[in-house]
């Protein structure tokens, strides 16, 4: 086997995470050497992918649609990524492997050296270790037996008397064992689940890199990448979370087994180990909780179109015009969508507004001077020259022609009145 099996002298944590380690770096590696080979399975639907790609950009040209320089350079980088994280391994290696799986333990060595946690700086399942073997010593010790009365010593007839119950008999026990558990299932399960998550994500990732090409199944890729960055977050918190534990047990176990080497009686031990480890595992359990969180708000959709339309921008050097012609766009609404109510309204109000700009002749003002015009319509500039900065009044609605109100007089109508 390309992983050694567990090693009973080099401890227990240590050979744990050392096979968990070793399998989910070989099926990383391993699996996507066997995928990337040529004439696998994945080769035949990385070709089929491309070609398929390939048509449908062709199509598009004969249909008349051709692409514009953002859609066509989001066109090249996508398969230029896919080329490369599918098909090469170093450029692979560099990107993704390393950045899941080495990274989270740089990161939190980085983290935690300021802050001196226990771990930090390398050796952290070495200590994990250490704390293991001093438990299993600390149940095997116990929490001892009170001492016996005397009549001559007070403090031991008071010590005593003074003995704290256990819940069930063989409670300090299971207690001490309990503890125990519970830290090599908050340090191992915590820090195998997610290596092992990342080792199986990284073995078909070059799969999931392939659905990178087409928009509809952009998701499966957005999905891998987000679970990927789910575990290697969680692998960081897990580590902080455990060298915070050990900082505080450490000392705390070297103390309790030199108090329990002089055979000291601890009666409140085993209650407050088996506290203290429950509230560790429930804090690896929020650890995990908040990195699952975050990776599942990120989204890739509007990070990609927003860097590849601000790039086609920059190279043609027209981010202003664009969204100059965007915000006058939105304001103006296209003539195809109103309604031919409104159209009626704006053709009659422009219908009045040519007629109120029209300049009225001098016979149609009134006699002597009337501030009214046809119809007793006051006019904008009766009375004194009209300024043409200064709109008319409009005229109604109408009424642009007024019905005589008075009969003509003429000098032929006159005489025959006379006659008659």
């Amino acid at each position: 086997m390309a992983c050694p099996p567990l090693i009973p002298e080099a401890g227990f944590v240590r050979s744990m995470m050392a096979f968990v380690d070793c399998q989910a770096a070989t099926l990383g590696a391993g699996g996507y050497q066997a995928l990337a080979e040529p004439g696998s399975t994945l080769g035949l639907v990385l070709t089929g992918f491309m070609t398929l790609f390939v048509a449908l950009f062709g199509y598009r040209l004969l249909l008349g649609y051709g692409p514009d320089l953002r859609s066509g350079m989001l066109a090249f980088a996508r398969i230029a990524i896919v080329l490369a994280l599918a098909t090469s391994w170093p450029a692979y290696r560099v990107l993704v492997y390393d950045v899941a799986l080495r990274g989270p333990a740089d990161l939190a060595t980085t983290i935690g050296a300021p802050s001196s946690l226990p771990g930090a700086g390398g050796g952290l399942v070495e200590r994990l270790d250490v704390a293991d073997r001093a438990m299993v010593a600390l149940a095997i010790l116990g929490e001892g037996r009170p001492p016996v009365p005397t009549t001559a010593d007070a403090n031991q007839v008071a010590q005593a008397t003074q003995t704290i119950p256990q819940p069930y008999p063989g409670f300090n026990t299971f207690a001490i064992g309990g503890a125990r558990m519970l830290f090599l299932i908050g340090a191992i399960g915590g820090l195998a689940a997610v290596r092992m998550v990342a080792g199986l994500l990284l073995a078909i990732g070059p799969l999931f890199v392939a659905f990178l090409l087409f928009e509809n199944t952009r998701s499966l890729f957005e999905g891998w990448l987000r679970v990927l960055a789910g575990a290697a977050l969680a692998a960081f918190g897990t580590a902080v979370a455990l060298g915070a534990e050990l900082a505080l047990i450490e000392p705390w176990l070297t103390d309790l087994l030199s108090r329990r080497t002089a055979d000291e009686w601890l009666p409140a031990m085993p209650t407050e180990l088996l506290v203290v480890t429950i509230v560790f595992a429930l804090i690896i359990v929020a650890m995990l909780y908040g990195a699952a969180r975050i990776a599942w708000g990120f989204r890739l959709a509007p990070v990609w179109h927003a860097g590849s339309a601000r790039i086609a921008g920059m190279i043609r050097g027209e981010d202003r015009v664009a969204t100059a012609a965007a915000g006058a766009g939105a304001a103006a609404a296209p003539a195809i969508d109103r309604s031919r109510a409104a159209t009626v309204v704006e053709a009659v109000a422009a219908s009045q507004r040519r007629e109120a700009g029209q300049a009225q002749p001098a016979a149609y003002q009134g006699r002597r001077g009337d501030p009214a015009g046809p119809g007793g319509r006051p006019q904008a500039h009766a009375g004194r020259p009209h300024d043409p900065s200064e709109p008319l009044a409009p005229t109604p609605l109408g009424q642009s022609f007024p019905r005589r109100t008075r009969g003509r007089v003429s000098a032929s109508a006159g005489r025959r009145d006379r006659r008659s």
